[in-house]
């Protein structure tokens, strides 16, 4: 396939299927606790990883997951803050606070695991059966509905339910599965196109056509952001344009000359349905942080709590971006704008051929950065040697392939440039999504800290 201009003549050119998901494995890295010596994770450590499981068996889209990491993890820090001398919580404050004799290992552990048993059973219902074993697994009743807030059952329930309250109304529309609020129609469909610019609807050669994930996001109310539309980026060039023609072929240049790292790179992020999703990578890599460096409860419970907000808030001011401009991917404007050009996929999977919401910006790049900078704060540090390991499948062979990060920062750059080499953004939709999640992660971080240190104004 040649570069696009103006006209232009092109080779056929479609994708390998990525078969199979990556496998995950930390190689080490410094900071503390390396050896053999095992890993236990505390209470909100167990509950993170429940979370991914969650995640990976719901059907909700990246920024409801990425909420719903917020939400749970909010009601962690809610029950924790209870026990904790200065930390004041999201919703009741300082009201709860526990005596300094009650402020035990056990009951942190307790109210807890009733916060998160509580939030997650709201989010996921369809998965009780799960958060109902994990928690018997820890050795707790999860029918015990108690709110009386003298006891750590009752502190965890009840930290929960004011979170939850206050969600319910927040311009999500959970309650009512996501649906749309705002009437969103799009302007072109899975077979007709109207204006090439605008975002369109995809039919996939398997015949699927998944509709537009949560137009409305940008009406859900934020952590740390004062307005949804706070840190929205200028314009991208303008469709057609000299600017825009030439990150079109670069995007086209990208998928025709793949190295292997490069693929790897494009499978190992793919994150579409029945994945972790972007915003559970950055808990995922969470989660190695706090094995790597032996976290206890308290240093979990207020990581997991600024990293979970971040992610939230990235979702949002993405989403509120991409419904702004409401502009094509690469697929339809590739095709649009070169008439010999009508079969030119992305180099993703033909049963997710690229996701179904605007161009831009990337969500992968918002969610990455917010959660870098989170990161990096927590722990002093941009170091983090992390090894994933992609398995790609054949008829006649499995493959591994192996690359190395060395910092947060790295990877989340990666994470948006595989977008690209993807086939599913433009360049300026990666590099905008990129300081947006940046700005994201410093303004949720600050926030964060004034409910942990106790200095939230109000």
């Amino acid at each position: 396939m040649k570069a696009l201009h103006s006209t232009t003549t092109r080779r056929g050119f479609l994708a390998q299927a990525l078969l199979l998901p990556p496998v995950i494995a930390l190689i080490g890295c410094g900071g503390g606790g390396g050896g053999n010596n095992p890993v236990t994770r505390s209470a909100a450590g167990k509950w993170a990883a429940t979370l991914l499981d969650a995640i990976s068996g719901s059907t909700i889209g990246p920024p409801m997951n990425a909420r719903a990491i917020a939400v749970v993890q909010t009601a962690i820090f809610d029950a924790w803050a209870c026990y904790d001398g200065v930390a004041v919580g999201t919703r009741l404050g300082a009201t709860l606070r526990r005596p300094a004799g009650e402020r035990t290992q056990g009951n942190k552990d307790q109210a807890v695991s009733f916060a998160a048993y509580r939030a997650l059973v709201d989010l996921y219902p369809a998965q009780k059966a799960l958060f109902d074993t994990a928690m018997t697994a820890l050795g707790y009743d999860p029918t015990n509905a108690s709110t009386d807030a003298t006891t750590a059952v009752g502190i965890g329930n009840v930290c929960a339910k004011a979170v939850l309250d206050f969600r319910h109304t927040d311009g999500s529309n959970q309650l009512n599965s996501y649906a749309d609020t705002t009437g969103y129609v799009p302007i072109n469909t899975a077979d007709s196109v109207v204006n090439p610019k605008f975002w369109q609807q995809i039919r996939f050669p398997n015949g699927k056509s998944p509709a537009y994930i949560a137009p409305h996001w940008g009406n859900v109310t934020p952590f740390a952001l004062s307005s949804s539309s706070a840190l929205r980026p200028g314009p991208p060039p303008e469709f057609g344009s000299a600017a825009y023609i030439a990150e079109m072929n670069a995007v086209i240049q990208l998928t025709l000359d793949l190295t292997t790292e490069q693929k790897t790179l494009v499978e190992y992020w793919a994150d579409g349905p029945r994945s972790v999703q972007p915003p559970g990578h950055w808990l995922l890599f969470a989660l190695a942080v706090s094995d790597r460096d032996r976290h206890d409860l308290d240093q979990d419970v207020k990581m997991f709590f600024a990293l979970g907000n971040a992610e939230m808030d990235a979702g949002i001011g993405c989403w509120e971006c991409k419904r702004f401009y409401n502009l094509s991917r690469p697929i339809t404007a590739i095709r649009a704008l070169s008439p010999d050009n009508p079969s030119w996929a992305p180099a993703q999977a033909p049963d997710f051929q690229t996701p179904p919401f605007p161009e831009f910006t990337s969500g992968h790049s918002t969610f990455s950065g917010a959660g870098a900078e989170i990161l990096k704060r927590f722990t002093g540090s941009d170091f983090f040697l992390y090894s994933p390991t992609s398995t790609r499948g054949a008829t006649t062979r499995i493959e591994t392939l192996r690359t190395t990060w060395n910092t947060f920062s790295e990877i989340a750059e990666q994470a948006g440039a595989s977008r690209r080499y993807g086939g599913i953004h433009f360049e300026a939709a990666d590099l905008e999504g990129r300081k947006m999640g940046r700005t994201v992660g410093g303004l949720v971080w600050d926030k964060a800290q004034s409910y942990i240190n106790g200095t939230i104004a109000g």
